[in-house]
């Protein structure tokens, strides 16, 4: 098997040099550099159908430029990926917020979910 990633348009087999994904919820086309890795919701392009991409009607295509020269990942960028992963896996426990009379408004919290009670009660 070959460790080329090919064009996703049908027919087409040109090494991939581009990757599309489209935002349905800002109804935007992202044309980018090609991917690290391939993902399942992506489309990979290869120079010639990534010139000629066109988007729906009503829909804007944004073109990321590649950046110059090849990545280097310093120690910063995975100091920084840890610190992410370390703060996503600390437990969460639910923060009390108090009301204008010092009364607890948050009666609790699930996930990204809050339970908030009324002033009345």
């Amino acid at each position: 098997m070959s460790s080329v990633r090919r064009c996703s348009r049908t027919a087409c087999g040109r090494p991939a040099v581009a990757t599309l994904t489209y935002v349905y919820a800002d109804s935007t086309a992202v044309l980018g550099p090609l991917a690290t890795y391939a993902e399942p919701h992506c489309y990979d392009l290869c120079a010639e159908h990534a010139e000629r991409l066109t988007a729906p009607r009503g829909w804007e295509v944004v073109r990321l430029a590649a950046e110059a020269g090849p990545l280097r990942r310093s120690s910063d960028d995975l100091e920084a990926l840890a610190n992410a992963v370390r703060e996503a896996a600390r437990p969460q426990t639910p923060r009390q917020g108090r009301g204008p009379d010092g009364e607890s408004t948050e009666g609790g919290r699930r996930g990204h979910l809050r339970v908030l009670r009324s002033p009345d009660n």
